[in-house]
C-alpha cells in the first residue's frame, strides 16, 4: 500500500512531462531590447503550443508605443540578451494590428506545420522544411531562446521585447498539490 502513495506523485509528474499544452509568457518592455530602448511602451505576450495538434496560439496586448508599429514577430533562437533571426512571418503575422501605438491580437491560432507561418529564411536556415523549422522553434521556446518583438517607425530595430518563458499550467499545480496532499494524509493516518 505504501508503494501506491509513493507512485502517485511520480505518475502525476510523468503525466505533466508528457503534456501536450505548453504556455509561454513574457512582458513587453523597452528595457528587454538589445540595446535597451527608453519607451513608455509595454504589454504582455502569451504563446500556447499544442505539440500534439502542432499548433501555436498567440495573444498579445500592447500600448504606449512611441510611434506606430511596423512589425511584430517571434525571433529564435538565442540566449537571453542576444538578438537573432526572425522565425515567424514578417513583418507580422496575418491580422496583427500594424500602424497603431496600442492594440490587441488575441487567441490567434497558427499551424506549426504550415510553411507560411515561418519566414522563408528561417526554414532554409533550419533544415529546409516546415517540420524542421517547427522542431527548431519548439526547442528554442523550451530552452528560453525565443522572444516576441514589436518594431516601430521610431525604433525600427525593435521598441519592446518579451523573452518567452514557460509558465506552469494551473492543472500542473493541482496534480502536484493532490499528490502531496495524499502523501501527507497517508502519513497522518499511519501516525494515528
Amino acid at each position: 500500500m505504501r508503494v501506491i502513495w509513493i507512485l502517485i506523485p511520480a505518475l502525476c509528474l510523468a503525466a505533466i512531462a508528457q503534456a501536450s499544452i505548453i504556455t509561454y509568457a513574457g512582458t513587453l518592455t523597452g528595457a528587454s531590447e538589445v540595446p535597451p530602448v527608453a519607451t513608455a511602451g509595454n504589454g504582455f505576450v502569451f504563446v500556447t503550443v499544442d505539440n500534439v495538434a502542432n499548433t501555436l496560439t498567440l495573444s498579445v496586448s500592447f500600448s504606449g508605443l512611441s510611434s506606430q508599429d511596423s512589425a511584430a514577430h517571434i525571433h529564435c533562437c538565442t540566449l537571453p540578451g542576444g538578438s537573432t533571426a526572425v522565425a515567424t512571418l514578417a513583418p507580422a503575422l496575418p491580422g496583427f494590428p500594424l500602424n497603431v501605438t496600442s492594440g490587441t491580437f488575441l487567441n490567434q491560432l497558427f499551424s506549426l506545420t504550415d510553411a507560411n507561418f515561418y519566414l522563408t529564411s528561417f526554414i532554409n536556415n533550419n533544415g529546409g522544411t516546415a517540420a524542421s523549422a517547427e522542431a527548431v522553434l519548439l526547442a528554442g521556446l523550451a530552452n528560453g531562446q525565443a522572444y516576441f518583438n514589436i518594431h516601430t517607425q521610431q525604433n525600427s530595430g525593435g521598441e519592446v521585447r518579451a523573452l518567452l518563458v514557460a509558465t506552469p499550467e494551473p492543472a500542473t499545480f493541482a496534480f502536484v498539490g493532490l499528490a502531496l496532499a495524499g502523501l501527507f494524509a497517508r502519513r497522518r493516518v499511519n501516525r494515528v
